[in-house]
């Protein structure tokens, strides 16, 4: 395993991090022993920084991870945690007209705080960041002063922000402001966006970018098709609409000429294509499942070419698309 540094904090991070939304539920039928396994396996493997938020399962990742954690107590190389604060409206996206004061009022920031270090089990949290952004919140600082003070309290040790889906423009100024440490942000083959602006400015301020969806909710992985059927308690069967199984098809086809002996996968080449940018200091796929934990571990094993990233950015692809929990907002 390949490690960065994650921004300002100086701390070196596995360039794969282990996303456990999944764990959490809502993606198909919950599996707790797979899933701790499969982080077991993560940590095995060099892996060392763990992305969750209360709001996966309400908790229910947060207590898995604890649990994980206390059963390797003896190792002596560093974890490092992140989780997230929902807002108090449970609006995603966050409206604009919707002030701090209530989507992230201070009592609220510290409560959700306080909430999920008891769930891992931990007296201080590594990194705690927003779960939704909007740019106002750059002059309302509610969200902000309460993230000081826990700081201060020594119960989280550095600070982010989970930006809106497909808004990475909404992340320049905060980035810019030295307020945070890191910043997440749905960025893929699909979605190149970040890169024009959030990146470079990232960089220039010692903001750590961290990667979500670099397989576009399991698009980029070439296992869904038209004929997928997901689960009833999968999110993605309202997301996943017929016609949008056909687009996906067209889409992907044509990246398969990318592949060869070194990156034999549709998988693989998405996360070293969120590696080839050095704004990024780790990217965070699903691995809830051991099947392809060990393969996705390999991704930094090899960089693609200048070659091949400049053809891939051919690739992007403004789809339009919006979550289930987006329409209508």
């Amino acid at each position: 395993m390949n490690y960065r540094s994650l921004g300002r904090t100086g701390w070196q991070v596995s360039e794969i991090g282990f996303g456990t939304w999944g764990m959490g539920g809502g993606w198909g039928t919950l599996d707790d022993a797979e899933a701790k396994r499969a982080l077991h396996g993560y940590l095995d493997l060099g892996g060392n920084f763990i992305d969750t938020a209360y709001g996966y399962g309400d908790g229910h990742s947060e207590e898995l991870i604890g649990e994980v954690l206390r059963e390797r107590s003896e190792t002596s190389k560093p974890i490092y945690v992140a989780s997230k604060v929902p807002p108090k409206t449970m609006q995603w996206p966050l409206r604009p007209e919707i002030p701090a004061s209530e989507s992230y009022p201070v009592d609220w920031v510290i409560e959700c705080t306080e909430r999920s270090l008891k769930k891992l089990g931990v007296e201080t949290l590594d990194l705690q960041q927003l779960h939704a952004w909007t740019d106002g919140y750059n002059e309302q600082l509610d969200w902000f002063e309460a993230l000081t003070k826990l700081k201060e309290q020594g119960k989280i040790r550095a600070l982010g922000v989970s930006i809106n889906d497909y808004d990475p423009e909404s992340g320049v100024r905060l980035a810019q402001s030295g307020r945070v440490d890191t910043i997440q942000v749905i960025y893929n083959i699909f979605e190149q966006t970040p890169e024009k602006e959030l990146f470079v400015v990232a960089m220039e301020n010692g903001v750590g970018i961290l990667p979500r969806c670099p397989f576009e909710e399991g698009a980029l992985t070439g296992s869904i098709t038209p004929q997928t059927q997901f689960d009833p308690t999968d999110w993605r069967k309202e997301y996943f609409k017929p016609e949008r199984l056909a687009e996906i098809v067209a889409h992907i086809e044509p990246l398969k000429a990318f592949l060869n002996e070194e990156t034999p996968t549709l998988a693989l080449l998405a996360l070293r294509f969120c590696l080839h940018h050095p704004a990024v200091s780790s990217v965070l796929p699903g691995m809830r499942r051991q099947k392809n934990l060990e393969s996705n571990m390999t991704a930094p094993n090899v960089t693609l070419s200048a070659e091949v990233v400049e053809a891939l950015r051919a690739h992007d692809w403004d789809h339009g698309w919006v979550y289930p929990w987006s329409e209508g907002v």
